[in-house]
């Protein structure tokens, strides 16, 4: 049942300088990149977590009431063996589903996107996010 933090997302208005810092600051390791419908971005792993870096592409996407320039952290994720059981925690708990990116499904990339009871936006996803060898 317990799931495990492996992903925390920036909100960046550079992501390839963004990278470049954490790159050369903590010897992060680039593990890939997106332009998606929602972001572009670039993905840093320390060989645990996946730091997603990302400038989205309308306030829509964003999701946040700050809006698609809003700087700082967007939300994180968590690796789980059920995503069905754990959506039925998560609603029972006052959470609720807040998107997912159907062209993604079958990729490394998809996670299921939801709110806490705070507004807070946090991801399931049960393949995870590219990380580097630890």
């Amino acid at each position: 049942m317990a799931g495990k933090l492996r992903h925390i997302a920036l909100s960046v208005p550079d992501p390839e300088k963004a990278a470049r810092f954490y790159e050369e600051v903590f010897g992060l390791e680039r593990v890939g990149v997106t332009d998606s419908v929602l972001a572009s971005g670039v993905y840093l792993s320390d060989g645990y977590i996946n730091l997603a870096l990302l400038h989205y592409k309308t306030d829509e996407m964003a999701g946040m009431a700050q809006g698609r320039d809003f700087v700082g952290t967007h939300h994180f994720g968590f690796v789980v063996d059920d995503a069905a059981a754990t959506k039925r925690r998560i609603e029972r708990c006052g959470g609720a589903f807040f998107m997912d990116l159907p062209e993604l499904k079958d990729t490394l990339y998809y996670e299921e996107k939801y709110r806490d009871p705070a507004g807070v936006i946090f991801d399931i996803s049960e393949k995870g996010w590219v990380i580097a060898a630890p």
